[in-house]
């Protein structure tokens, strides 16, 4: 007893599929037809011009209250997206910027620590340079009093010359002189 059920759900498939298939042979018929084409064709233009008459109605009595049309949202909504896409733009050029600004903040630190670093080293060679002057000033008093010196080592050694030309003339001298005195006697 068990298969002989009924089941009211296939009967109901098994008649909306009959019906959906009935249905869809007549409307097949009806439009499958030149002179159907030719009159919905006209229809459809009248309906077209009726829609385009409307929406201008609508479009210039929405102007006079001072509502939007479909339209004017439309365009609001463009102009909303154009305006969130150049928002977009300039929040991708502020964070370039900002990782520019960054590494020219890094740069400049690095320069600093360079120039520091040159000024220290500017430093020190002027100390060296003034340590530097002050036994330059040294050598040259040292060179003067050098040539001090030697200028008074030639004239000491002209001296010498002199004193042993001297002693030389009167070396000679005293010889003549012993000479007269042998001679003499």
């Amino acid at each position: 007893m068990a298969g002989n059920t009924y089941n009211p759900y296939e009967a109901f498939k098994k008649y909306g599929d009959l019906w959906e298939k009935q249905t869809n042979e007549m409307i097949h018929l009806w439009t499958n037809n030149r002179e159907f084409l030719e009159a919905s064709k006209v229809s459809s233009d009248i309906q077209t011009t009726y829609l385009k008459v409307l929406q201008k109605n609508q479009e210039s009595f929405a102007n006079q209250l001072n509502i939007p049309t479909k339209k004017d949202l439309a365009n609001v909504a463009k102009l909303s997206i154009q305006m969130e896409e150049k928002l977009d733009v300039l929040e991708e050029q502020i964070w370039n910027l900002q990782d520019s600004v960054d590494e020219t903040k890094r740069d400049i630190k690095s320069v600093i620590e360079v120039s520091s670093d040159l000024v220290k080293l500017v430093k020190q060679l002027k100390s060296e340079q003034t340590k530097h002057k002050k036994e330059l000033e040294k050598v040259n008093e040292i060179h003067t009093e050098l040539y001090e010196v030697k200028t008074e080592l030639t004239e000491i050694y002209r001296l010498k010359e002199e004193i042993a030309s001297l002693k030389d003339l009167m070396g000679q001298t005293e010889e003549k002189e012993q000479e007269l005195v042998i001679t003499s006697k």
